[in-house]
């Protein structure tokens, strides 16, 4: 039987002007809203609401955003993939959204740069989305990831050498923020512009402070130069491949292309990264599994990708006719927020969140249907190595503080690991081409070389010793015979150096 129908349009009234009553004096700053629905924005456990909205309204619950704009939020599994995969009923055009057209959200809304239409594939439909994502699935489909392997762990080189020598770090804004934006500058095509100031300014726009629009025009006019650089000097790199494309995109096409890559590749790697590290870190059993052999580090990032998905909510999916979800009556024009997070420990699909999920991959991290993430596999190869390389080089890293004094900064749209502090013996640099490692990184001996002996002490003058009587010699036995050379390794051997990019 069909619960009774809800819609969020009819059911958050408005003034004749469109504006929404204010609340009334005495009224708690941060209680339920018209209807007594809950404020996502006001939530400090999102996590916990979820669950609390998903035992009151089951798989797709009504919320509110900022302004008290109406939204739902779809928390089931199954639901999540019908909302995803049936572009006949749902798509990201938000201009068919009824509070926008109702003049509800306004221009300067804090959601407005997420939800607001561009003409990019990540909003188009029809043969439009086809054309645009179409050069970005043959961008991506044209990658080397042998060659992106080996920059990965060169790159890890680069940024480790930059703090090993210190014996301590943090792991969030010294590694996992700055190793994916490293990655990205050269699979983009421009590392001369890999910097801290890059990094700080990806961090800026994602914050949303006064300085988001400045900071968002250094990086597009980066990527704009890029943009006529590529234009003027075809490359084989990933901006190089989307000009050359068939479906011929414009300048302008090409430049927000690449910064809607590069903000959601660094920004969804650098917290899938950290998590790992942290997983890692706060967890014996987990190493363990990982030093034993027990489990790879592709399989403990996919497990990651399951407890905490990069983006813990998706802006946002629009209704383009009447329809049903998860008992739901949907009205044309509704809005739903498409949630990783919760639709990933659906009881239905998860009835123990703590489950270990080694190697399946259902899980909606990177969403799905026609806007599933174009990059995820990009992504996993950057987590992938970047894990395995860091502990490579810094086998004892511990954490310096307790698990419990971990903070984390929370928004609608994800979880963000605020430090991850950690000591290790301090190591020296090591060579960018070499692969990582902890082995033999002691500092050379100065005065010695391969095939003489090692320096001797300088004599110290003193008294002569006294003479001691002669032992007769003893009879020294014969060398043992020389081992034969080391075999060749293996295929499997040569097979598993060849895929790490060495």
């Amino acid at each position: 039987m069909t619960p009774e129908p809800h819609s969020l349009t009819e059911e958050s009234p408005t003034g004749p002007d469109g504006s929404r009553p204010e609340p009334p004096p005495g009224c708690p700053a941060h209680g339920p809203g018209p209807g007594g629905l809950a404020r996502l924005h006001e939530s400090r456990d999102l996590r916990k609401l979820y669950e609390d909205l998903r035992a009151e309204h089951g798989p797709v619950a009504p919320v509110l955003l900022h302004d008290d704009v109406p939204m739902w939020v779809v928390l089931g599994h199954a639901e999540s993939q019908h909302l995803v995969r049936t572009p006949a009923q749902y798509c990201k055009d938000s201009r068919i959204w009824s509070p926008l057209g109702a003049g509800l959200v306004k221009s300067d809304h804090p959601l407005m740069p997420h939800i607001a239409w561009q003409p990019m594939c990540a909003h188009a439909e029809g043969d439009e989305h086809k054309r645009l994502r179409g050069a970005i699935d043959a961008a991506v489909a044209a990658t080397d990831f042998r060659g992106l392997r080996r920059h990965v762990n060169r790159s890890v080189q680069r940024v480790v050498n930059r703090f090993c020598e210190a014996g301590e770090a943090d792991l969030v804004s010294q590694y996992a923020e700055h190793l994916p934006m490293a990655v990205m500058c050269h699979v983009l095509g421009m590392p001369d512009e890999y910097n801290d100031r890059i990094v700080e300014a990806a961090r800026d726009m994602l914050r949303g402070t006064e300085t988001a629009i400045a900071s968002n025009a250094y990086i597009m006019g980066a990527l704009e130069r890029l943009t006529a650089r590529r234009r003027a000097e075809p490359l084989d790199d990933f901006t190089g491949r989307l000009i050359a494309h068939p479906a011929g995109l414009t300048d302008e096409e090409v430049s927000q292309h690449l910064r809607v890559v590069l903000i959601a590749a660094c920004e969804a790697t650098a917290n899938l990264l950290a998590n790992v590290l942290r997983q890692v870190l706060i967890d014996p059993r987990f190493r363990s599994q990982l030093n034993g052999g027990q489990m790879t580090v592709p399989q403990a990032v996919e497990q990651l990708l399951w407890d905490e998905p990069p983006f813990s909510t998706i802006f946002a999916y629009f209704a383009k006719q009447e329809t049903e979800l998860g008992g739901r009556r949907i009205r044309k024009g509704d809005g739903l927020l498409f949630a990783p997070a919760p639709a990933n420990v659906d009881p239905r699909v998860r009835p123990d969140p703590t489950a270990d999920m080694r190697g399946n991959r259902s899980h909606l991290a990177f969403g799905g249907g026609p806007h599933e993430c174009p990059g995820q596999d990009i992504g996993r190869t950057i987590a992938e190595v970047g894990v395995d390389a860091l502990l490579m080089r810094l086998p004892d890293v511990e954490l310096s503080v307790g698990e419990e004094e971990l903070a984390f900064t929370e928004s609608i749209a994800s979880r963000h690991l605020v430090a991850l502090p950690v000591h290790f013996t301090p190591r020296p640099q090591q060579e960018v081409t070499r692969r990582p490692s902890h082995e033999n990184d002691a500092p050379p001996q100065q005065d010695w070389h391969i095939g003489g002996g090692r320096p001797r002490t300088p004599a110290v003058a003193g008294p002569e010793p006294a003479a001691t009587p002669v032992e007769p010699p003893v009879p020294v036995p014969p060398p043992p015979p020389v081992p034969e050379p080391a075999p060749p390794r293996n295929a499997w051997q040569r097979f598993l150096r060849w895929w790490h990019g060495y």
